[in-house]
């Protein structure tokens, strides 16, 4: 069996692994978010790889062998605009003001890394998509919310499983992915390819 290796600090990620009960070790990756693609699913494959690619390559420098390293990166789109994490309070009201009363749509890309010994990376990326329609927001709702702290490490400024709770009316897909991370799809690719 592989290590098992996150490459993200996110505590969304690491408490859905560990929910399903899988056995990892936490190297955030420090690269700077830089991507080249325009589409929201393109965005984030190209993100997850970049974060994949860089564990593995410190991993690999080190001498090491015998692991997984999974990379992820999630977006919001709403009407073809990709939202990542805001930049200040301004920028988490106007997204949110934004999505608010519409559907919009969550994005998750997933790079499995794997680095057997004398054996070159292997790479395999995947994304999910999730429409999540909203409630109605009034604008003393937006700021109470945005004022909580909550959407300012958070891509399209929301936890879903946080406080904006109230405002989310339905959802068509998979509800981990926008919580972070699409963990059956995930534990799937994973169990196909004999690494748990």
């Amino acid at each position: 069996m592989n290590k098992i290796i996150l490459a993200s600090a996110s505590p969304r990620r690491k408490e859905l692994l560990k929910q399903i009960g899988m056995e990892y070790e936490v190297i955030p990756s420090e690269r700077e978010e830089k991507t080249t693609k325009s589409l929201p699913c393109e965005i984030v494959q190209e993100l997850s790889y970049q974060k994949a690619e860089e564990v593995c390559s410190l991993l690999t420098k080190r001498g090491e062998a015998g692991f997984a390293v999974i990379g992820a990166d999630t977006v919001v789109s709403f009407m073809d605009t990709v939202m990542g994490k805001p930049k200040s309070r301004e920028e988490a009201c106007e997204m949110l003001g934004r999505l608010q009363g519409n559907v919009h749509q969550v994005y998750t890309g997933v790079t499995i890394c794997v680095k057997e010994k004398d054996e070159p990376a292997v790479f395999h990326t995947f994304y999910e998509k999730t429409d999540v329609s909203m409630y109605a927001m009034n604008s003393e709702e937006i700021g109470s919310y945005v004022e909580s702290g909550e959407p300012m490490d958070k891509a399209g400024s929301y936890a879903i499983q946080g406080g904006c709770a109230a405002y989310i009316q339905s959802i068509c897909g998979d509800y981990n992915n926008v919580v972070g991370l699409p963990i059956g799809r995930l534990y799937q690719e994973m169990k196909t390819r004999n690494l748990l």
